[in-house]
């Protein structure tokens, strides 16, 4: 008799071929050897089955005909290539020489939902038992067979994909039916909503809001230089920033130019900085999109590849951020294969060397559920076969698992208070006097800039180096100077700082550990948020534009319609992220679960059929007199669907004055800062990302009005492109 194993993918099956004993013939759609036949799924073969095929009279949209809610939920190949290799999954399950299958799909929620939509279809009844492996590696997969896991043991984690899958389509066919039926005329096309993309927008949707609702406000820093060499940032209390009487600053500057002060205050005290945690899915796609701009989707795709092809790395689409006690055996020898790599030498050298690894922050086997952190295998790693893009995020992983084991970096920081004419200035100075795990990165300041840092301006440059000055000291004010700014709206999320916001469900947590104790009640999982920011991009809710991402007018108008419902809610979507993880664990009630679904899922198609007319009609902000007739004739620039224009123009044939500014410009939505910023000043204050020439190729550039109110790029000095786009 024979073992069937079933992998999520062909180059798995591979992979398992080559590890089990004995040969294998390729057939093609499996390997046949004489104790095992290992074949594969190509990702999900079985979906479940759009409305009509429940009832014929679904294939219309009709508001009547919601919520449609299945008393059973059926199943179907999702396309045709699908259905043929079901079809030869199906018939190696019914094989009379094979008494036995083993799960060997990619072990976690989605993996699990694969097979058994497989198993469920091929309507046998043998055992099964589950391939629980966290490393491709040929003697990882080795030891995972000889531990298999009866597939009773996984029914939890199963019940929670099923649930997962149930309640996507419940809420995404409804929803998505009712809004369009509903905003059809005003939004145009499908509209389409779902459990996580929905409350994703809601967040990036409420700060485009903030942005554009924000008046900047004048005010002031004054800084000073003295002698000894060093400066200072004028404060009074805990306020650095002069508003309203701007008058002040030029007032303080004459006040204490060239007069002689004293070191008031003079203040040392050591600070420790510990390693940050290992890594998990998010963490590493935040931290590759802050470094290297990378999106979510690149960053998985790279990390998978070092696991499946390259072996490289442990499980990636994990949510731990630990590691479990049955590998500290292996953390010396996976160190050992990062000593012949010289980026890593020193670091691997120093773990190596330690009598005992400091374990109390790396090792918890209550915070690893199905997968342990990402960390390096510990076999041999030809990174010069790695393509730029794993060789980077190999890097990531690899510099993290030497650095957890480092002690804590330690510096000495200085704040020096000086008094002049009764101002008082302060000073900050920072010293590094252990580099402690910062030093498997190399210099402090090139990871700070890696990562995105950057010195607060309003606080002043804490890197700068200081005389030495004692407590009383006398100084002199050799020159000051005061400087306009003014205050900044929230900024928009990036693809790092979104991941962040979707971990915690919308709540602003920068304290590593504490949003790692909140991480079951984010919205979606490691595993599907890259999808998520991927979904709201092809339905054009959203865009990136350079290293931010913005809603787009559809994506505004779509939270338009929903505004407070349930839905919109993060908290709302993280709590059910909760409670499936609650079903995974067996802790948690399945039906209970759907029954609060349909309940929603009910409420949602009742509240978009009741929504008034009104509440449709899309927001348009207005921008001020028109430029160009407005002084006569009191018209405004007002906003409609495709762009800012002269509220003058009536039709083709009456077009008022003509002053319209496009909302697409090459490629990017013009938002109504950016088009206030054109109409007030004729060019916009900061140079701008995300254009795409008529090639495709991107590039960053100030909008300009030339004189007959058309918009022109003005190129930095070194432009991103050598062909420019022209404004249609």
């Amino acid at each position: 008799m024979k073992t069937l194993v079933v992998a999520e993918k062909p180059s798995v099956a591979r992979d398992l071929a080559d590890a089990l004993p004995g040969s294998f013939t390729n057939e093609d759609s499996h390997y046949e050897g004489d104790d095992y036949i290992v074949t594969f799924a190509v990702g999900h073969l079985v979906q479940l089955v759009d409305p009509e095929v429940y009832d014929e009279k679904l294939k219309k949209w009709r508001m009547a005909d919601l919520p449609i809610v299945p008393e059973e939920f059926k199943l179907a190949p999702r396309d045709a290539k699908a259905k043929k290799q079901l079809k030869v999954i199906h018939k190696l399950m019914k094989r009379d020489d094979v008494d036995r299958i083993i799960n060997a799909c990619d072990a976690g929620r989605e993996g699990e939902l694969i097979f058994a939509y497989i198993y469920e279809t091929a309507g046998i009844d043998k055992p099964v038992q589950r391939l629980w492996v966290s490393s491709m590696t040929k003697q990882a997969i080795r030891e995972g067979f000889e531990r298999l896991r009866p597939g009773e043991e996984l029914q939890p984690l199963e019940a929670a994909a099923r649930s997962r899958s149930e309640a996507d389509w419940l809420i995404g066919m409804n929803a998505t039916r009712a809004a369009t039926i509903r905003g059809r005329a005003w939004v145009g096309g499908v509209v389409s909503l779902g459990r996580v993309q929905t409350p994703t927008l809601a967040m990036m949707v409420k700060r485009e809001r903030e942005i554009q609702a924000f008046t900047p406000e004048p005010y002031r820093l004054v800084r000073a230089q003295f002698d000894p060499r060093y400066e200072g940032m004028w404060f009074e209390g805990d306020e650095t920033r002069i508003f309203g009487d701007l008058g002040r600053a030029e007032q303080i500057v004459d006040k204490v130019t060239g007069k002689n002060g004293t070191v008031e205050k003079m203040e040392q005290k050591e600070q420790s900085e510990r390693p940050p945690l290992l890594y998990d899915l998010t963490a590493l796609q935040r931290d590759a999109n802050r470094r290297f701009g990378f999106s979510a989707r690149r960053t998985l795709q790279a990390a998978q590849s070092l696991y499946e092809d390259k072996k490289a790395i442990t499980y990636p689409r994990t949510s731990s951020r630990y590691l479990s006690g049955d590998l500290v055996p292996q953390l010396k020898p996976t160190a050992e294969t990062l000593l012949p790599i010289g980026d890593y030498a020193a670091g691997a050298r120093y773990v190596l060397g330690l009598d005992q690894l400091p374990l109390q922050r790396v090792v918890n086997d209550a915070r690893v559920d199905d997968h342990h952190a990402i960390i390096p295998t510990d076999v041999e790693h030809p990174v010069d076969r790695f393509s730029p893009d794993e060789r980077r995020i190999f890097d990531l992983v690899a510099r993290r698992f030497l650095a957890v084991f480092h002690p804590a970096a330690r510096y000495q920081r200085t704040e020096v208070v000086t008094l002049v004419e009764e101002e008082r200035f302060r000073t900050r100075g920072k010293i590094t006097l252990e580099p402690g795990w910062r030093g498997v990165y190399g210099l402090e300041s090139d990871l700070d800039k890696q990562a995105g840092k950057t010195a607060d301006d309003d606080v002043g440059d804490e890197s700068a180096e200081l005389p030495k000055l004692e407590q009383g000291q006398t100084v002199k004010c050799v020159k000051a100077e005061f400087e306009d700014k003014q205050t900044k709206p929230p900024p928009r999320y990036t693809e790092a700082t979104l991941l962040s916001a979707m971990e915690t469900a919308g709540k602003r947590i920068d304290d590593e550990e504490l949003r790692e104790a909140m991480k079951d009640s984010g919205l979606g999982t490691p595993a599907t948020r890259a999808e998520t920011i991927e979904v709201l991009i092809r339905r054009e809710y959203i865009e990136r534009a350079g290293k931010e991402l913005q809603p787009t007018p559809k994506g505004l108008q779509v939270i338009t319609m929903l505004e407070e419902h349930p839905l919109t809610s993060p908290e709302l979507t993280g709590d059910w992220e909760k409670r499936l993880s609650d079903i995974e664990h067996g802790s948690g009630d399945r039906k209970e679960f759907i029954k609060g679904i349909v309940d929603l899922t009910t409420q949602t198609v009742e509240q978009i059929a009741a929504l008034d007319k009104e509440k449709l009609r899309p927001e348009r902000v207005e921008l001020g007199p028109c430029p160009r007739c407005g002084a006569e004739t009191g018209e405004i620039i007002k906003e409609n669907s495709r762009a800012y224009g002269c509220t003058s123009w009536k039709s083709r044939e009456e077009p008022g004055c003509g002053y319209v500014i496009w909302k697409r410009v090459a490629g990017r939505t013009i938002t109504p800062e950016i088009a206030r910023q054109l109409i007030e000043n004729g060019r916009t204050n900061d140079v701008i990302s995300g254009f795409r020439s008529k090639a495709g190729k991107p590039f960053r550039a100030r909008l300009v009005l030339n004189d007959e109110g058309k918009v022109e790029f003005d190129f930095p000095a070194r432009a991103q492109t050598k062909e420019p786009a022209v404004a249609e």
